[in-house]
């Protein structure tokens, strides 16, 4: 007699799914080609605040891009707990590199390593503590942090897609007809194609499209300690230590928001302590090279949303070639000389995304009550203001401007610190109506207005 077979296998969650390597390495690519502005641009920035020459330059390139992947493949797989197992991509902290420069500036770049260090061993500390912390991040606060990452992240595109108006155009249209009019696998690579468009477009249009950077090197290694033995001072490394800190708000935003993203149920007490712990692994590794702090990305949520592909595998092969692309010069020349209007036209589409994304979180929340309005109402202000009035903070200590003259760490700061006070002062609801603990958004229960 023959056996019967058996019953089939259970297909893996789409987190978990393998795709064939012709349509990994685009998709992958895709996401490379979405971020790699942000740590061209940022080593660029240190550079030229430290005077560096050229040839130290191209070997913080290297070390910056080759974290960008380590991180990522870090996230991606997941190990020893570090790294969330979600599709994740690592960047250099925007408030992060202006804190940074100005503890260079103001201490020496050894110092400033040195702060680097201190801050994610912070951190990594802070982190078993996470569990009890975690009453802090409700869904009222994590949705109101989404949106200001996505609103302040807008505001930091915007000026890249002017440099160059009718490419960043061309790639916003192109993305948006694409993903409006095609379909299946085709409609997943959007965001490449509307950057294909836009390069076209901009050779076409000539002038000063695509930047030049110097070298002829094939290999590039990153340098260990450039700037000499760190130096450790705690006062120096107050502001990054403070940032380390506000960064588990954003870090519990993002998690909950990927997970869902992905259609795997959100357990921040779980994932969120791994997503900062992969940050701050490749901090300690940024400070040894010469970078600053490194976190988590946002807009790669914004791909994941736009395309359908939930794949892990996805950020794992993206961070493989940002690696490969870090050692082999050629391949870092090649990004770094990409159209800065076609890398802003994509960032604006793919940070408007995660901005609906946590007007979608909040929708879960009930903004009927009083306290919780008023929750979103100052959280957007204290996110805000820094944008349109960043004059206000000028008269506060160098150590508090980053901080609060930045928008996402000031909006997770006030949106935590409310709904916290609020929670206390709020009198207590009636027994007739119970309300269900709320661990993640995917467990909230509508409003009294959604029932």
């Amino acid at each position: 007699m023959t056996a019967s077979p058996g019953p089939p296998a259970p297909a893996a969650p789409p987190v978990d799914e393998r795709l064939p390597l012709l349509r990994l390495l685009p998709l992958a690519a895709q996401h490379v080609l979405a971020m790699i502005a942000a740590p061209v641009s940022t080593v660029f920035l240190i550079a030229a605040g430290l005077h560096l020459p050229p040839a130290r330059t191209a070997s913080l390139l290297s070390a910056t891009l080759v974290l960008c992947g380590a991180g990522a493949l870090l996230q991606s797989f997941g190990v020893l707990g570090t790294g969330a197992r979600l599709p994740f991509m690592m960047l250099p902290g925007g408030a992060a590199v202006a804190v940074f420069l100005e503890t260079a500036h103001a201490h020496g770049a050894a110092t400033a390593s040195g702060s680097v260090l201190l801050a994610a061993a912070l951190l990594l500390a802070v982190l078993p503590l996470y569990g009890r912390l975690l009453r802090f991040f409700p869904p009222l606060v994590m949705g109101t942090t989404v949106l200001v990452i996505g609103i302040n992240m807008v505001h930091v595109a915007a000026p890249m897609a002017v440099a160059g108006r009718r490419p960043a155009l061309v790639t916003i249209a192109a993305t948006a007809l694409c993903f409006l009019m095609l379909r299946g696998a085709w409609r997943q690579l959007s965001v490449l194609i509307g950057m294909v468009a836009g390069t076209a477009a901009a050779a076409l249009t000539g002038g000063d499209a695509f930047r030049t950077v110097p070298g002829d090197a094939v290999l590039a290694l990153p340098q260990l300690l450039p700037y000499g033995a760190p130096r450790f001072d705690l006062l120096a490394a107050l502001p990054l230590m403070v940032l380390a800190l506000a960064s588990l708000a954003e870090a519990t935003g993002q998690t909950v928001l990927n997970s869902e993203a992905v259609g795997r149920t959100p357990d921040p007490a779980r994932d969120v302590p791994r997503t900062a712990r992969a940050d701050a692994v490749t901090s300690l590794g940024a400070g040894l090279l010469g970078g600053p702090v490194m976190v988590t990305s946002a807009e790669n949520i914004g791909i994941v949303r736009l395309t359908g592909i939930r794949s892990r595998f996805v950020t794992a092969a993206a961070g493989a070639l940002l690696v490969l692309s870090g050692l082999l010069a050629p391949v870092a020349r090649l990004l770094a000389a990409l159209p800065t209007a076609v890398v802003g036209g994509a960032a604006l589409v793919i940070y408007a995304v995660i901005a609906a994304m946590g007007i979608d979180m909040l929708r879960r929340t009930d903004l009927a009550d009083r306290a919780a309005s008023t929750v979103v109402a100052l959280t957007l202000l204290a996110g805000l203001l820094p944008v349109l009035a960043p004059q206000l903070y000028a008269p506060l200590p160098g150590w508090a401007r980053p901080l609060f003259g930045s928008g996402v760490p000031a909006a997770a700061l006030t949106a935590v610190v409310l709904s916290a006070l609020f929670g206390r002062v709020r009198p207590p609801r009636s027994p007739v109506e119970p309300q269900p603990p709320c661990v993640s958004p995917s467990s909230c229960r509508a409003g009294p207005a959604g029932r």
